[in-house]
């Protein structure tokens, strides 16, 4: 069995953001020349997400909708964790949206439903971030 690690880095420029990341993840693994296996993707930050859904516009404001009603950014004051950073609720917005996605590799490719593409969901952006991509196989 072969692995390949490789990081994503991402300079986010809004605090909350959708980005997709599916375009990288192929080339990663076509870079490690694994034909059958698992590509586990995660985000290395406790306020992001990485996530498997539509490339809709629509989708991704109705999912910041949802998401901001409910852990709302404010008022910084109704959260308790908000001490030196008022991101109390990037980090509720990404348990509830989740650390990491596990796609299976066949024949060389992701193997995707329709419409499945893989997202950076950031949630307390403006500076540097970074997801992980790990990938074992044959």
């Amino acid at each position: 069995m072969k692995s390949h690690r490789q990081e994503l880095e991402f300079t986010v420029s809004q605090r909350r953001q959708f980005i997709n990341i599916t375009p990288q993840v192929e080339a990663a693994l076509a870079q490690s020349g694994i034909r059958e296996g698992l590509c586990l993707v995660n985000a290395m930050h406790i306020s992001a997400s990485v996530f498997i859904n539509d490339d809709e516009s629509g989708l991704h404001a109705d999912l910041e909708d949802w998401l901001e009603g409910l852990a709302p950014e404010k008022p910084h004051s109704r959260y308790r964790h908000n001490v030196g950073e008022d991101n109390a609720d990037a980090h509720l917005k990404r348990t509830i949206m989740g650390r990491e996605v596990v796609v299976a590799v066949t024949n060389g490719r992701l193997d995707f439903g329709p419409w499945e593409q893989i997202f950076y969901g950031e949630f307390d952006g403006l500076r540097r971030k970074r997801a992980l991509i790990k990938i074992i196989g044959d």
